[in-house]
């Protein structure tokens, strides 16, 4: 157990922090899955914006690294163009 209560402080905001980031990568996952597994291109071009905006804002938020959000964007849309 932490001595010192900034440590403890710490603790608690990182528990905090660590439910909302899983909460909002889930969230993310499954529009992701959604998105992919989806063969109705109208429905693929409905779901993609809202799928890079959540991208974007996850990459801002520091949950996922931005980097890793360009490359999923960019396999979206590859999939999305391909139906």
């Amino acid at each position: 157990m932490a001595n010192h209560k900034s440590s403890q402080k710490r603790i608690r905001q990182t528990e905090t922090k660590n439910e909302s980031n899983k909460y909002y990568a889930k969230t993310t996952r499954n529009a992701l899955k959604a998105l992919r597994t989806t063969t109705n291109k109208e429905e693929a071009v409905a779901l993609a914006p809202k799928l890079t905006a959540m991208l974007d804002k996850l990459a801002k938020k520091n949950v996922i690294h931005k980097k890793k959000a360009s490359n999923l964007k960019s396999s979206v849309t590859k999939h999305v163009n391909s139906l």
